[in-house]
Order: C-alpha cells, then sequence, then structure tokens
C-alpha cells in the first residue's frame, strides 16, 4: 500500500468553544474530525478532564483533523486562532503526517 502526505491539526481549547469550532473546520473544507477530552497545565493554569465536581463548560478538549490540503489546514488553524484564541485558551499545531487511503481525507 502506497503512504500519501497529508497534514493533521491539532486543536487544544476551552469546550465552550467546542461546537463553534467544529462548524469552522467542516466550513474550511475538512472531511471529518476526532474530539478528546484534554487535560494539562499551561499559561492559563491546570485544566483536568477529570477533575470531579468541575463542569464539563470549563474542561479542555483535543481536536485533531487530517487533511490532504495545505491550503485546508492553514484556513483551519488561521479561523480557528482568530476568531477564538483572544477570549478563549487554546493553541493550534500542523504537522505532517503519510496516511494510507488519501480519499478519506
Amino acid at each position: 500500500m502506497l503512504d500519501y502526505n497529508a497534514v493533521k491539526v491539532v486543536i487544544i481549547t476551552e469546550s465552550l468553544v467546542l461546537e463553534n469550532v467544529l462548524r469552522t473546520i467542516e466550513e474550511a473544507g475538512a472531511k471529518g474530525y476526532t474530539v478528546i477530552a484534554a487535560g494539562g497545565k499551561g499559561v492559563h493554569g491546570e485544566r483536568s478532564s477529570k477533575r470531579p465536581g468541575v463542569s464539563d463548560a470549563f474542561s479542555n478538549v483535543k481536536i485533531e483533523v487530517i487533511t490532504a490540503s495545505t491550503d485546508v489546514a492553514r484556513r483551519i488553524a488561521d479561523t480557528v486562532a482568530e476568531k477564538y484564541f483572544g477570549n478563549y485558551a487554546g493553541i493550534t499545531y500542523m504537522q505532517g503526517v503519510e496516511v494510507l487511503r488519501v480519499p478519506k481525507f
């Protein structure tokens, strides 16, 4: 099987803006995404996805998007950072990946 180059966009942000970020991803042209509960520590303090008594609204999520298009990846990263990271905690990064079934992405 042949490997194909693609781009993975990773967005870690507050679950408060999850639905808006997912809409941004779809509008940019991505075919899908994965959402994972996330916790950790950064400049905005410590966040835990497992802390008892803390509402899910104040937890973090990690969203991963794989796309065959560098333009789509850049549009997602730029738009999310511009629209949400001025008011909400978040980070976005991109990395090259190899995929086996490029039409899925």
